[in-house]
């Protein structure tokens, strides 16, 4: 077992993976098993665990178009107290501002958009490369009862 000081220290990763939604999902667990392996909320893992889900789903069938010879680079660190991760795709990328919003009157029955709403609801930060075929989530850990403020 570590000992709290190993769990503080920032702890490196770098995949990739080729586009299918399987090596997605082994991504996703690893990143989560790495949240539970110090300590964040069972909130922030669902939270964390549906976005990443939602980046890289986006990242497989929208950017690569789910072609096999394309790769995703999923890079970030994690620490007790952060998450960052980079999700990057070899697609021609796309305009965050150019996806309708999903909660207009006129799009309530269209799936497209909905993904990044949920990111922008359960991660701390999110940013697009200029491209449009990089994302980066961060998610800041949830103080949870007796933790000291």
């Amino acid at each position: 077992m570590s000992s709290t000081n190993d769990m503080s220290r920032a702890e490196e990763f770098l995949f990739n993976i080729p586009s299918e939604t399987a090596a997605g999902l082994k991504v996703q667990e690893t990143i989560i098993q790495k949240l539970q392996e110090r300590g964040f909320s069972e909130r922030d893992i669902f939270g964390v665990r549906l976005a990443l889900e939602e980046a890289l789903v986006n990242a497989i069938k929208h950017g690569n178009r789910s072609d096999l010879s394309k790769q995703v680079r999923v890079e970030g660190w994690v620490d007790s107290s952060m998450l960052r991760v980079e999700i990057e795709d070899e697609g021609p990328g796309f305009q965050v501002n150019d996806v309708p919003d999903p909660t207009a009157d006129e799009n309530l029955e269209r799936p497209s958009g909905r993904g990044i709403m949920l990111m922008q609801a359960f991660m701390s930060k999110i940013e697009y490369n200029e491209q449009g075929n990089c994302v980066i989530l961060e998610k800041a850990r949830e103080a949870a009862a007796g933790d000291p403020a």
